[in-house]
C-alpha cells in the first residue's frame, strides 16, 4: 500500500477550521479564572525545588490540569490520555508535545491528594468568592437554599466487599438512592453559590440550613423540606423573613392561597435548579468518583467554585473589555 504524503492540515495548517464548544469553553474559563490568586492559596503547601532530584511541575500548570479534570469529570488516567488527545486541552494547560511530555497520571494523583490532604478545596472556593466580590458580584440580602443527591456505587463487588460506609441511602418519592447530599446556599440576585456543605444522603435538608446562611439575609427561600424552620432562620439570620414553601398534609391540605404563594415563591426558588444543572450536567458531578465523604466534599467545593466562575464568566469578560 502506497504511503500518502502528509498534508498541510496534518502539519497544523488546516484550511477548514471551526471553533468547537470545548475550545470556546476553555478559552472563556482561561480568561476568568484568577490563576495567581488561586496559586497563592496552594503555594505554601506545594513542593519546593531543593536541588536534589527532578524539579516539580509548575504549580499553575498542575492547577490547570486539576481544573480540566473537574470540568470534564475525568479520572487520573483519563486526564493524561485526554491531554495527549486534545489540542485544545494542551493549549489550556500550556503543553507543547514537541518540547515536553504531559504530566503522567501519578503526578496528577499526587497533586489531587495534596489538595485533599490540606482541605484546599474550601479555600479555593473562598478565594473565588472573594475574587468575584472584588469585581462587584457581592452577596445580596436574599438566599435560596436547596440540596441534591449525588449518587454513589451501591455494589459490593470491590476489594472490601462492602459499600462505602460514609455514604447512606435515602428515599425520595417512591425511589431509594444511595450516596451523599450536596447542600448549597445561592444568592438570589447574582445566582452565585456562597455556601456549600456535603453530608450523607440520609441527612435531612433542614439540618444543613444553619450552615447555608451568611447571617445578613432579609429573605430566605426554600422548598417544602425547609418548612417549619422559621426559628432556625431567625436565629442565624435575625432580619430574614421565611419565604420557604408551605407544606400540606392529609389532615391539613394546602389551601388555594397557599398554593398561589408557593407558585410565587417558586419563581425565585427555581434559580437554584440552574446551579444544580451546571454542577451535574456541565461539570458531570452526577456520581461520586472517590471513596469517602471528605474527598467528594473537596471535589464539591472545587466544582462549586468553577460553577460560580462559569455563571459569571460573561460579566467578568465584559469587565475585562471595559
Amino acid at each position: 500500500m502506497r504511503e500518502q504524503q502528509a498534508t498541510f492540515a496534518q502539519a497544523g495548517f488546516e484550511q477548514y477550521r471551526k471553533t468547537t464548544r470545548r475550545e470556546q469553553f476553555l478559552a472563556e474559563m482561561d480568561r476568568v479564572v484568577p490563576w495567581a490568586e488561586l496559586c497563592a492559596v496552594i503555594e505554601p503547601y506545594y513542593p519546593k525545588v531543593d536541588g536534589a532530584g527532578r524539579p516539580p511541575v509548575g504549580l499553575e500548570r498542575m492547577l490547570r490540569l486539576y481544573f480540566l479534570q473537574q470540568c470534564f469529570n475525568l479520572s487520573d488516567p483519563a486526564l493524561e490520555e485526554a491531554v495527549y488527545d486534545s489540542a485544545s486541552m494542551r493549549a489550556f494547560v500550556g503543553i507543547d508535545l514537541g518540547r515536553e511530555p504531559a504530566p503522567d497520571e501519578t503526578t496528577v494523583c499526587k497533586f489531587r491528594h495534596l489538595l485533599e490532604k490540606h482541605a484546599l478545596g474550601k479555600q479555593l472556593f473562598q478565594a473565588v468568592k472573594a475574587h468575584l466580590q472584588k469585581r462587584g458580584l457581592k452577596v445580596a440580602s436574599g438566599t435560596i437554599v436547596d440540596a441534591t443527591i449525588i449518587g454513589a456505587p451501591s455494589s459490593t463487588k470491590n476489594q472490601e466487599r462492602k459499600r462505602d460506609p460514609e455514604m447512606c441511602q435515602t428515599k425520595k418519592g417512591n425511589q431509594w438512592y444511595f450516596g451523599m447530599k450536596a447542600h448549597i446556599g445561592v444568592d438570589s440576585k447574582t445566582q452565585l453559590i456562597h455556601s456549600v456543605m456535603a453530608t450523607p444522603a440520609n441527612t435531612h435538608d433542614s439540618q444543613a440550613l444553619p450552615y447555608l446562611l451568611h447571617g445578613k439575609e432579609t429573605r430566605v427561600w426554600g422548598d417544602s423540606a425547609y418548612t417549619g424552620q422559621t426559628e432556625v432562620i431567625r436565629e442565624h439570620a435575625p432580619c430574614a423573613q421565611d419565604f420557604t414553601h408551605h407544606k400540606g398534609t392529609r389532615s391539613h391540605p394546602l389551601t388555594e392561597t397557599d398554593k398561589a404563594q408557593n407558585r410565587t415563591k417558586s419563581k425565585v426558588r427555581a434559580k437554584v435548579e440552574h446551579l444544580f444543572r451546571v454542577i451535574k450536567c456541565s461539570f458531570g458531578f452526577v456520581k461520586v468518583r472517590y471513596r469517602g465523604l471528605m474527598k467528594n466534599a473537596h471535589r464539591l467545593f472545587v466544582t462549586c467554585a468553577l460553577a460560580n466562575l462559569f455563571i459569571a464568566r460573561r460579566q467578568l469578560m465584559r469587565m475585562q473589555h471595559g
